[in-house]
C-alpha cells in the first residue's frame, strides 16, 4: 500500500509529561519489585530522550534507580548488555544506577 504524498509519515513525536508518568504506575507481577518493574517498562518502551525524563520523575519520587530483579541484576546491569544502549547506559550511570 503507497502513501499518499500529502500525508506526512508521523514517527516519534515527542511525549507529554503525562504520557511518560503513567509508567509510573505499573503495578508489578506478586513478588516483583516495583521499583525495578516501572524502570523495566519504561527503558522497554521509551525512546533515550523519553526515558531521561522518566528517571527525573522517578527519582523526584523518590524511588530506587538501584532496584533488583529476582537474580538481584539493576536496570543498568541489564541494559549494558544490550546493543545500542549507550544512551541509556549513560542515563542510568548519571542517575546513580
Amino acid at each position: 500500500m503507497a502513501e499518499r504524498k500529502d500525508k506526512k509519515k508521523v514517527v516519534g513525536e515527542p511525549m507529554t509529561d503525562e504520557q511518560i508518568k503513567v509508567f509510573l504506575d505499573f503495578p508489578p507481577e506478586e513478588g516483583e519489585n516495583p521499583d525495578f518493574h516501572v524502570l523495566l517498562k519504561a527503558y522497554r518502551a521509551l525512546r533515550a530522550e523519553d526515558f531521561e525524563r522518566f528517571v527525573a520523575f522517578f527519582q523526584a519520587q523518590n524511588r530506587d534507580i538501584r532496584a533488583t530483579d529476582d537474580r538481584g541484576r539493576t536496570l543498568l546491569d541489564i541494559v549494558r548488555g544490550h546493543g545500542k544502549s549507550e544512551p541509556f547506559v549513560a542515563i542510568l550511570e548519571k542517575a546513580g544506577g
